[in-house]
């Protein structure tokens, strides 16, 4: 027998309306939502659930998380870890980011050769285990010694490093056009690449090319071909301009962005996932989280903190289709997912733009917006409330009183219901 629900708001944001609106209803029967309104006419057998102190809104969507994380303290022993242990990460982290209010994450694998991660999610979808829904990338790909490379951080053994290295990391076209279809093949729903170096590894940096044109080519010809979309990590504008031109569907961080990148970006219709929080300590300059970071992501974001200072003002004040995600590997954990909305609100993106990006606009990122993403009838049941003001306060996102997912009730870390 379907459950069915009526759940009574105290105010609504629906996910595509820029508007809180009071005194609305949900009804809710089975896994979807049937009826959106005031005053909705309550069905035998109906259980009512009364939110009307609390903020409703869609599920949460974080669209870049590191699953694999367990604790972000104990990163330097990555290496040492099973395959095993890394598909528990995974579940740890779906579980605890449900708790939060956010019903759905996409991720992957950075550090294993195994596909635990799919499983992880085949087995929440199941209903074997609670936890977010998950759209994942089984691994990420790149080059050998690129920032997708974990294993720069046991150069100095070049046996162990090798036997060590993700099965995404390798070089030359005939490698990336078999791994891609590897991934699809084991149940990625997306590729992610690593076309620059980045901040967190030792050995490069953010403005090098990790992949020749070919090879990038080659990845994103491949993924089209099999009806996979391509994300890319970069930093530097004159890789973003080339990922434009090579027909890209998105960019991951993209923080030192100019405005002529900007402008073929919002031309092109590029979404960029832009992940603010990770470069707060410098463009802020909190010296007590930055000794935190590894020396050398400590280093180059002071070399670089004037470019993604300006290039953070410019993704703010730009018009290019912005997702929700966080990238947390040091500092916090990487389920607190709610940070990334008060680095938001502190860059000075209006409120809405924020809430839009984690539902709606992240809904469509990920190709669920048939599914999730808003609360409107057909829709999936994913549905979270918040105790805190979502317009005025930055933290709100840490204040999860309820929590529903496909129809379902879950615990919430700050429950009132």
């Amino acid at each position: 027998m379907k459950n069915s629900y009526l759940i009574i708001c105290g105010k609504l944001y629906d996910g595509k309306k820029d508007e809180l609106q009071p005194d609305m209803e949900i009804l809710v029967e089975g896994k979807f939502i049937k009826e959106v309104g005031r005053n909705i006419s309550i069905p035998k057998d109906v259980k009512i659930i009364d939110l009307s102190h609390l903020t409703v809104t869609p599920g949460m969507i974080d669209a870049h998380i590191h699953s694999d994380i367990l604790d972000w303290r104990q990163m330097s022993s990555n290496l040492a870890h099973s395959s095993e242990w890394f598909t528990l990460a995974h579940l740890h982290t779906a579980q605890r980011t449900l708790e939060r209010g956010f019903t759905t994450i996409r991720t992957f694998n950075m550090s294993v050769k195994g596909f635990g991660l799919v499983d992880v999610k085949k087995l929440i979808n199941s209903g074997y285990f609670s936890g977010s829904r998950m759209v994942v990338a089984g691994h990420i790909l790149g080059t050998t010694g690129s920032h997708g490379d974990l294993t720069q951080a046991i150069a100095g053994n070049p046996e162990l490093a090798d036997a060590a290295m993700s099965s995404g990391i390798g070089n030359g076209v005939e490698f990336f056009r078999e791994t891609v279809r590897r991934e699809v093949k084991h149940g990625s729903d997306f590729i992610k690449i690593m076309l620059s170096g980045g901040f967190y590894t030792p050995n490069d940096s953010p403005v090098d090319q990790q992949l020749s044109d070919e090879e990038l080519e080659v990845i994103i010809s491949t993924a089209k071909g099999l009806g996979k979309s391509v994300t890319a990590h970069v930093y530097h504008p004159p890789l973003m301009q080339k990922l434009v031109k090579f027909g890209i569907a998105g960019m991951e961080h993209a923080s030192m962005m100019d405005e002529e990148t900007r402008d073929m970006i919002e031309k092109a219709g590029i979404y960029v996932v832009p992940t603010f929080l990770p470069y707060d300590e410098i463009i802020r300059l909190d010296e007590e989280n930055l000794s935190k970071k590894p020396v050398e992501f400590q280093t180059k974001l002071r070399e670089y903190s004037e470019k993604l200072k300006s290039g953070r003002e410019i993704i703010v004040n730009s018009k290019i289709k912005l997702g929700y995600g966080t990238d947390l590997v040091t500092v916090n954990q990487c389920y607190e997912s709610w940070r990334e909305y008060d680095s938001w609100m502190k860059s000075g993106i209006d409120p809405f733009r924020a809430l839009r990006a984690a539902t709606s606009t992240n809904a469509e990122i990920l190709e669920l917006d048939k599914y999730i993403g808003s609360v409107e009838p057909g829709k999936f049941a994913d549905i979270a409330a918040w105790s805190k003001d979502l317009l005025s306060e930055s933290d709100a996102l840490s204040s999860c009183a309820f929590v529903m997912k496909d129809g379902t009730i879950y615990p919430a870390l700050n429950n009132q219901f």
